[in-house]
């Protein structure tokens, strides 16, 4: 999965995790969760969820505290209380790690995930399922034996790797999908990335392999044709210029703003992180019209508009609880 969603892979080894959701068990235990939920409102259902009501509920709702799972989680909110619920909001966990353990602890109730963070970082399986229903069942069914978790009908977004080029690139060399790679002259294959992905198994070097332009081969992408940034300064130097190919994270606001065009992975080589909520099973048990409260929003939730959606928050810095509810409110879910 993008970085982000899970700095704790499976390939740096089941006892780096373990160590460090030891770790977190004693500060959630100690210091709470240092989320900060703030002010959520509330509507009335209506479209295909208004006759779903959860009276009787109480719900914890967390998510990651980046702007996308944020967002996501604000909208489970909203739809909670809109459903009479009584929700604690506790969006803006620090860190994927903290986030799975405080809802293996049950300090969460319900949480957005992504099937490849599932799958890789949490169940510590080396390689993706290739296919979207496919790794969303292996990842569901796993995860329910063993940890009773719930993983709920994912949404089509997928927000994975990808490379990015400008209109003027594109243009230029008609390039819409990876595999037309090999057709670039060498010296203009110059790529944008983050110094992390360089090294992952799952990065540049094997997605230059599947492509057919290896790294470091005078016939593929020599080592001259890499340009290393930090994290987040790919997206302005890939618009400026500073490299052709620009690594980027697919629902990233920033493609929409500069106007950067995403290639196709026409060969499927990065894993796939459709978004998912995930419900702890004694929870799903009690409150079964959680399936269809979600279902018709889940179902809207595409790679367009999450681009649109985390644009308003990256680059208009919009608050994620407003942009939750008005993308709600537009798409005719409460009022």
């Amino acid at each position: 999965m993008p970085y982000r969603k899970g700095t704790l892979r499976s390939t740096r080894g089941a006892a780096a995790v373990a160590a460090v959701i030891t770790c977190l068990t004693l500060l959630l235990a100690g210091c709470g969760l240092g989320t900060a939920g703030g002010y959520v409102p509330t509507g009335t259902l209506l479209g295909p969820v208004k006759d779903v009501r959860m009276d009787d509920a109480t719900v914890t709702v967390g998510s990651k505290n980046f702007n996308e799972n944020i967002i996501l989680g604000k909208m489970a909110v909203i739809l909670m209380q809109s459903a009479g619920a009584e929700v604690k909001d506790l969006t803006n966990i620090p860190g994927s790690a903290a986030a799975r353990q405080a809802q293996l602890a049950g300090q969460i109730d319900i949480m957005w995930e992504y099937t490849g963070t599932g799958w890789i970082t949490y169940l510590g399986h080396d390689e993706p399922v290739k296919g979207r229903q496919a790794q969303y069942e292996a990842t569901r069914d796993e995860d329910k034996e063993l940890n009773d978790l719930v993983w709920l009908p994912p949404a089509p977004m997928n927000n994975t790797y990808g490379f990015a080029v400008t209109r003027a690139v594109a243009e230029k060399y008609g390039i819409t999908k990876l595999s037309q790679l090999k057709d670039v002259p060498v010296a203009e294959r110059t790529f944008c990335v983050e110094s992390e992905f360089t090294n992952r198994p799952d990065g540049l070097p094997g997605m230059l392999e599947t492509y057919g332009i290896p790294l470091g081969d005078p016939d593929g992408v020599p080592e001259s044709n890499l340009r290393t940034y930090q994290t987040g300064a790919v997206y302005e130097a890939t618009s400026s210029g500073a490299c052709n190919f620009g690594e980027v994270f697919t629902t990233d606001g920033r493609i929409l703003a500069l106007d950067l065009t995403v290639l196709e992975d026409d060969l499927s080589y990065f894993p796939l992180y459709n978004v998912s909520l995930v419900v702890r099973g004694p929870v799903m048990a009690k409150y079964p019209q959680l399936a269809e409260l979600m279902a018709p929003v889940t179902e809207k939730l595409t790679n367009e508009e999450l681009l649109k959606l985390n644009a308003q928050v990256d680059v208009d810095g919009d608050e994620p609880a407003d942009v939750a509810y008005n993308w709600l409110k537009g798409e005719g879910f409460v009022s």
